[in-house]
C-alpha cells in the first residue's frame, strides 16, 4: 500500500505544475490593455460608436424630408480627394481640429479648406476628452485652433463630440452630473466666443450611460445623432428630432457618411445661424 501511494503522488504533483505552467502561458499570450489602447489624440467622430453601438451600416430608409449628405474626416483620412466626394453629391464637411487641449490635427488646413474651395459647407468638431481638462479649457483650445465661426454662409458652428472615452473608462470616471457640468461648461465658451451655440455629437446609448439621458440642452443645441443603421432610432431626451445623422462608417471615398435631416437650403441656414 506505502508503494501504491508513492506511486499516484507523482502524476498528481505533475498534474498541478502543468495546471499553473499553462496558466502562465494564458496570462503571457493574452493582449494587455496597455497594448490595445490608442494612441492620444487618435480619436475621431464615431470611434466609440464602432467599440460599442455595432459595426452596422446599411442603407438609409427613404424619409419625408430631403436629406443632404455630408462626410466627416480626422486625420486618419489625412489628404481627402474632395473633388471626387463633390462630384459624388457631398455638400458639406465636418473636420476634426482638436482633441483635450493637446491636439490638433496635422491635416486641418489642407481638409477644412479644401471641403471649402470645392464648394461644400463646413465646419470643424471637438473631440472632448472630459477627464482632462475643464469644459472652458477645450472650447477655448478648440475655438483658438480652427473651431471658429464666421458668417460666410458657409461655415458652420462647431461640434462638440461626445462620445465614449477610447482611452479608458466609458464616462471618464465622471458621475452624469458632472458629465452634464461640464458639457454645459464647453457649451456656455462656446457661445461666449464665437455667438453660436454648438451642435452636440453623441449616440443615444452613451448619452443615457454618461448623462443620465439629461435633456436640458435640446433647446438650443443642434443634435448630431450616431447610429449605423437603416434609420437614426430614439434619440436622446429632449430633442423631438435630429438635425444631422452619422449613418455609417464604411461610405465611399472616405469612411463615415452623414446625412442632414433637410434639404441644402437647411445646411445654408444652420451655416448662417
Amino acid at each position: 500500500m506505502p508503494v501504491h501511494r508513492s506511486g499516484t503522488a507523482r502524476p498528481r504533483r505533475l498534474t498541478a505544475a502543468g495546471i499553473l505552467l499553462a496558466a502562465f502561458s494564458l496570462l503571457f499570450t493574452l493582449p494587455s490593455a496597455a497594448a490595445t489602447a490608442p494612441a492620444r489624440g487618435s480619436a475621431y467622430l464615431g470611434m466609440g460608436v464602432l467599440a460599442h453601438d455595432g459595426r452596422g451600416g446599411g442603407t438609409p430608409s427613404l424619409a419625408a424630408v430631403t436629406q443632404t449628405e455630408g462626410v466627416d474626416v480626422s486625420g486618419h483620412q489625412g489628404n481627402v480627394a474632395w473633388s471626387t466626394l463633390w462630384n459624388s453629391g457631398v455638400k458639406w464637411a465636418y473636420t476634426k481640429a482638436t482633441e483635450g487641449t493637446y491636439y490638433t490635427n496635422p491635416y486641418f488646413a489642407q481638409q477644412y479648406n479644401g471641403s471649402y474651395n470645392i464648394g461644400m459647407i463646413r465646419g470643424a468638431y471637438h473631440f472632448a476628452t472630459t477627464d482632462t481638462t475643464s469644459g472652458a479649457a477645450q472650447a477655448n483650445y478648440f475655438v483658438d485652433h480652427g473651431g471658429g465661426w464666421s458668417r460666410d454662409g458657409r461655415t458652420l458652428p462647431g461640434v462638440l463630440d461626445i462620445e465614449w472615452n477610447p482611452y479608458g473608462d466609458a464616462c471618464y470616471g465622471k458621475s452624469a452630473s458632472a458629465m452634464v457640468g461640464w458639457i454645459a461648461d464647453f457649451l456656455n465658451t462656446y457661445r461666449a466666443r464665437t455667438g453660436r451655440d454648438a451642435v452636440i455629437y453623441t449616440a443615444t446609448s452613451w448619452w443615457t450611460q454618461c448623462t443620465g439621458n439629461h435633456g436640458g440642452f435640446a433647446a438650443n443645441n443642434p443634435l448630431w445623432i450616431a447610429r449605423y443603421a437603416s434609420d437614426p432610432g430614439t434619440l436622446p431626451a429632449g430633442w423631438g428630432f435630429h438635425t444631422m445623422w452619422q449613418y455609417t462608417s464604411s461610405g465611399p471615398t472616405v469612411g463615415d457618411h452623414d446625412k442632414f435631416n433637410g434639404a441644402y437650403d437647411r445646411v445654408q441656414a444652420l451655416a448662417n445661424g
